[in-house]
């Protein structure tokens, strides 16, 4: 497991008490030394209590992932390059990895699942995504949830699911990996656009538009990008846009509607102390679109309040007259 965050936090704790040994790769050498103290992750979901024979805190990164099996990537999309590119090429050769990131890597406009085939020269058969409606911190609190693991091999999307399954998690496997993962990506600006809405004192009835329309912005990029039929009313593609567009979790949703209700982007970054993905992803997504030119009118507005700083009021008023 790569990362300390509360998805990292949440993704170990159901690993860990389904059975399987989790080697937990932490940047900071204080948060892997709290842990071997109290069991507990100081900073995110610090509630949840870890079984130590199950569970190895390290900040050594090649010596949690030699003996591994699955390597599972929940850092945020921007550190996935400064982490991984330490590692020699052939460090994942005979490992399967699985993304539990919703973001891109913001300096190649590019999906994390792709950087990893590209960087560590892996097959797709070794590729795998997890996506689907699903808080960390519900899931902390053994919320019923469901996930989606996203992969174009089906043994690895089922064994991964088994591992994932208890009491409270349900888990189904699915081939389109790079839907899936596109997808997770956008609901994310879609969720800080209506954050920004709602700071500016929209209700609930604009937000449900908002996301209509998201479904078929989402739809049009996907059928640009990487054409297939796919059904985006399933959980893994709407379930997760509702989820983030609506939770009182959503830190894409709060991140906006602290820039809707005035603060700068980096003022509102500092405050939250968390990653908002869809900071980042606003602007890969754009840089994509340059080729395809699809109509992608919530996108855009959200680029265009967070990177040309135009004013959320007047951007919202443009984008209102575009949504049916």
């Amino acid at each position: 497991m790569l990362g300390g965050g509360s998805w990292a936090t949440a993704l170990t704790k159901i690993l860990s008490e389904n059975g399987a040994r989790v080697d937990w790769w932490l940047r900071a050498k204080d948060d892997v030394q709290h842990l071997l103290r109290t069991r507990h992750n100081p900073r995110y979901l610090s509630a949840v209590q870890f079984d130590l024979n199950r569970v190895y805190p390290t900040t050594d990164l090649e010596d949690a992932i030699e003996e591994a099996d699955w390597l599972v990537l929940a850092v945020p999309a921007a550190f996935v390059q400064p982490v991984l590119d330490k590692l020699d090429r052939d460090a994942l050769k005979h490992k399967r990895v699985v993304s539990a990131i919703k973001g891109m890597i913001p300096s190649k406009n590019q999906l994390v699942t792709d950087y990893v085939a590209e960087r560590f020269r892996l097959g797709r058969h070794q590729l795998g995504v997890i996506a689907g409606p699903c808080h960390a911190e519900e899931v902390a609190l053994e919320k019923q949830s469901y996930l989606t693991i996203g992969s174009p091999d089906a043994g690895l999307a089922l064994e991964f699911c088994e591992l994932l399954r208890n009491r409270f998690v349900s888990a189904h496997p699915a081939a389109d990996l790079d839907g899936i993962e596109y997808c997770a990506v956008m609901k994310n600006i879609i969720a800080l656009t209506g954050g920004i809405a709602h700071g500016l004192g929209y209700g609930d009835n604009f937000l449900a538009v908002l996301v209509s329309n998201a479904v078929q912005e989402i739809r049009r990029f996907l059928q640009a990008i990487n054409p297939q039929p796919r059904d985006l009313s399933a959980s893994a593609y709407l379930g997760d846009l509702l989820v983030t567009a609506y939770s009182q979790f959503s830190r894409n949703r709060t991140f906006g509607s602290m820039v809707g209700r005035g603060y700068t982007v980096k003022s509102a970054q500092l405050e939250m102390n968390m990653i908002a993905e869809g900071y980042y992803a606003v602007k890969s997504i754009h840089e994509l679109n340059k080729k395809l030119k699809v109509n992608m009118p919530i996108t855009e507005a959200a680029y265009n309040v967070l990177y040309e700083r135009i004013a959320p009021a007047m951007e919202m008023e443009i984008l209102k007259e575009k949504l049916r």
